[in-house]
């Protein structure tokens, strides 16, 4: 090969999304040469979004929400200049229809987990003893430690409520929504351990809000991150796979490009998906952790479906409908009331279809028909509405499913490679995979590639502990009396990467 052909940086960043670009961001201004590749022509990873060329309207790669419990992310957006670009739902959580009827989840000025107590028992669904079954399992998560969570990791979330006596309606009106919404699988198909973490987390803060991109979600931090790193010095290539990385004996060296060009560098950031991972690291490590872990961890498919309407239909910015088994899409958007400024009025409306597979085999059109008559259940003005434009995107994958025995197989972010860190919404973060989780490890791979070089920067945000009697619930768990795990998951052993791994040799 060629002299001219080799490129030689300090920092290679594989992969433009949220996590590379965050530890590409994060290291700027120390001096190092940092590079960024891109497989995709456009920046965003998983996160992108583009221009709608007939109607001038950004679009995500599936709607997005952020919330103000990301402090990661909003870093990120803070760093970028772009964090007033996040337009803020006031006045509720989230609102889930059930047909017309609407009910609201609001945060009232209660001390968490009381904060939900009001909408809890305005919900006209359920009834006292509904509503007492899930209690053993809310002091059981407000004591959840990091321990438990990996203990309930082979724990399908469904057998677990029941074994905790949760009613069959509870799970159905609240679980199976969560698990489907939040977790992006069913509930049967969920490890207790995440969704008990996720779970923690709502009941344990005062003030969640949710916020939407005021355009398109790439565009929050795409060019901008991009043009920080750029400005210090660092480059990044659009169009650019990495094929395989280099080693120098265990070490790794650097990547070969699809097209032939070779980067060197003194260190790797692969920030790149489970799958996408797998198939650049050499064989012979996929029989050893933390790479042979890899396999386990499923892409979640989902269908984004929008729609131009000639009308407006609503003036709400989002809600989810209440679950159904067979229902096609959990939430909807109308962008018309959370875009600033736009070319066309009327209705943009997205929706999002979770864990897909019941969408295989439909057609676009058939698609359109089924999203426009669900819209139509609860805003009936879409049946009649003239629709103007469509569009359906099917995504491979929206997170990795958190099936059970998923937590313990998420990576460290310093691999047992030398040469070779690892970011993504998938490693263990100790978050669910999202864009917060991205970011986080973005912060930490940098924070800690610089602390190596005796620049000792504070960069990752922690998440706020919990507040009100949560906190106090969880801070007395270890002299008061409360519900301790099911005996029958006690046993269950959390499996960890052993130490000393050596590639394609012996421990």
């Amino acid at each position: 090969m060629d002299a001219a052909e080799v490129t030689r940086v300090d920092v290679l960043v594989i992969g433009g999304g949220l996590a590379g670009l965050t530890a590409a961001v994060g290291l700027r201004g120390h001096g190092l040469r940092t590079l960024v590749l891109e497989a995709d022509e456009v920046l965003g990873g998983r996160a992108m979004s583009y221009v709608d060329e007939r109607t001038g309207d950004p679009v995500h790669i599936g709607p997005h929400i952020l919330l103000s419990e990301y402090p990661n992310m909003l870093a990120l957006l803070e760093q970028c200049g772009t964090r007033e670009k996040v337009v803020w739902q006031t006045g509720r959580f989230i609102r889930m229809v059930d047909g017309q009827r609407e009910t609201d989840m609001t945060m009232a000025d209660l001390p968490p987990p009381l904060h939900y107590a009001p909408s809890v028992l305005a919900d006209p669904a359920l009834g006292h003893a509904d509503r007492l079954s899930n209690l053993r399992v809310s002091l059981l998560a407000a004591r959840l430690s990091p321990e438990d969570v990996l203990r309930l990791d082979n724990v399908n979330a469904a057998a677990f409520l029941r074994s905790m006596g949760v009613t069959e309606w509870f799970i159905d009106r609240f679980w199976r929504f969560s698990a489907m919404s939040i977790m992006n699988v069913p509930l049967e198909l969920c490890s207790a351990g995440a969704l008990l973490r996720f779970y923690q987390g709502l009941i344990g803060h005062r003030h969640y809000q949710v916020g939407f991109p005021d355009g398109g979600l790439g565009e929050l931090f795409a060019p901008s991150a991009r043009r920080l790193i750029e400005a210090e010095g660092g480059e990044v290539w659009l169009g650019a796979r990495a094929e395989q990385l280099c080693l120098d004996g265990q070490r790794v060296t650097g990547a070969l490009l699809a097209d032939g060009r070779k980067v060197e560098a003194g260190t790797v950031i692969a920030a790149l998906p489970p799958h996408a991972l797998r198939r650049l690291v050499p064989r012979p490590w996929l029989r050893r952790p933390p790479f042979r872990e890899l396999v386990h961890f499923q892409p979640c498919p989902y269908v984004s479906t929008y729609l131009w309407f000639d009308e407006q239909l609503t003036r709400e910015q989002f809600w989810a409908r209440a679950f159904d088994p067979n229902d096609l899409n959990c939430d909807f958007y109308d962008f018309s009331n959370i875009y600033r400024e736009r070319s066309l009025s009327g209705s943009l409306i997205g929706t999002n279809c979770i864990y897909s597979y019941r969408a295989d085999g439909l057609s676009d059109e058939e698609l359109v028909t089924e999203t426009r008559r669900e819209l139509a259940e609860y805003l009936p003005r879409a049946a009649k509405a003239r629709l103007l434009h469509s569009v359906v995107h099917r995504i491979p994958m929206a997170i990795h499913c958190p099936f059970p025995g998923t937590e313990q197989r998420r990576a460290a972010m310093r691999s047992p490679i030398e040469g070779l860190w690892l970011a993504g919404d998938w490693v263990d973060t100790g978050l669910p995979s999202s864009m917060e989780s991205a970011c986080f490890s973005g912060w930490r791979v940098a924070e800690q590639l610089l602390a190596a070089r005796g620049v000792h920067r504070a960069l990752a945000h922690t998440q706020k502990d919990v507040e009100g009697l949560v906190r106090a619930t969880h801070e007395a768990s270890s002299w008061l009396r409360l519900p301790a795990l099911p005996r029958w998951v006690k046993g269950t052993r959390q499996r960890r990467p052993p130490k000393g791994f050596a590639p394609g040799g012996e421990r």
